[in-house]
């Protein structure tokens, strides 16, 4: 997320050089395994396209967007599902398109202040709340093309990152324009434009220095962007297609990637490879009590959930 976040994770080299000097290169790397491999604990599957899940601590419960069709059609079947903490109960259309008033088209990224969940959707950011599910505002965003993940920053300012890619016949294009817009209240102003086509998509925030991740789709380099900065700074570079995010209350920054299927470890610069094997591995949710994140799995119709505590 930050520099600063980045610096908290040298302890994983810390921890890999503490092997002991004497041991075979192997070993250590066995012994290293064994303490920090991630653990699946469970799945909920029968989702249409989830692509974003996040966690309500104080409710003890999960909620998962489902784009259910193609991600730019305004078809109002989009809907979400609420799981409980221990996956035993869910809930698929808790809240549903078409049902109850609720207009829902393709759900993507969420972000929750107090009692209301905020989902970005095509060119709108909606609000619910969380417990009935009942609509609670909608907030036409003029000029969005594709509108893709919704974070809460500073004094509860939400952004909302514009990918500015469609989907047609012709499969996906990338018209533009690339951008962040902020949400203050009910007013909806461009924050940040993208010189190029990067494709932002996946967001986090850095309370501790007020700085915003962005994760490209289209680009392989990973930026960092003070609010009301001119330009973002490009902090990291991988495999590309990026998508979500999420931050250990160890201090661990963990990223998705399309193009190879994996979540990394994001530290000073660079990414590692933590859990691999995840076909289109959408917006990252986490549960940091418990240190288990969830990962869409967009084209496979199921969410993931692992453990990933480091010991």
């Amino acid at each position: 997320m930050t520099r600063y976040a980045f610096g908290a994770l040298a302890t994983l080299v810390l921890l890999a050089a503490c092997g002991g000097g004497d041991q075979p290169a192997a070993d250590t790397a066995d012994s290293m395994a064994a303490v920090v491999a991630p653990t699946k604990v469970g799945e909920v599957s029968g989702l249409s396209t989830p692509e974003s899940a996040i966690f309500d601590a104080i409710r003890g419960v999960w909620y998962i967007s489902n784009i259910n069709g193609v991600p730019n059609d305004a078809d109002n079947n989009g809907f979400i599902t609420r799981v409980s903490a221990d996956l035993a109960t869910v809930d698929t259309m808790f809240i549903a398109g078409g049902v109850g008033g609720v207009t829902l088209d393709a759900p993507k990224g969420m972000a929750l202040v107090g009692d209301t969940l905020w989902v970005a959707d095509i060119s709108n950011v909606r609000a619910f709340h969380v417990t009935t599910g009942a609509p609670v505002a909608s907030v036409a965003v003029d000029g969005a093309v594709f509108l893709n993940d919704v974070v809460v920053g500073a004094q509860g300012t939400l952004y909302i990152s514009d990918t500015g890619i469609r989907f047609g016949a012709d499969g996906m294009t990338h018209p533009g324009p690339d951008r962040i817009f902020q949400l203050a209240g009910r007013t909806v102003t461009e924050a940040l434009r993208f010189e190029g086509a990067p494709g932002p998509n996946g967001l986090l925030f850095d309370e501790s220095f007020g700085r915003l991740l962005i994760l490209p789709f289209a680009s392989n380099t990973i930026f960092e962007w003070t609010p009301g900065a001119a330009f973002a700074d490009s902090i990291a570079s991988g495999p590309g297609s990026f998508d979500g995010a999420v931050r250990l209350a160890d201090g661990r920054i963990l990223v998705s990637s399309w193009a190879d299927s994996t979540v990394h470890v994001l530290a000073n610069g660079a990414l590692t490879p933590l859990i691999s094997g995840l076909p289109a591995p959408a917006d990252l949710g986490l549960d940091e009590r418990s240190a288990i994140i969830a990962v869409p799995l967009f084209e496979s119709a199921r969410v993931e959930f692992w453990n990933v505590r480091r010991n």
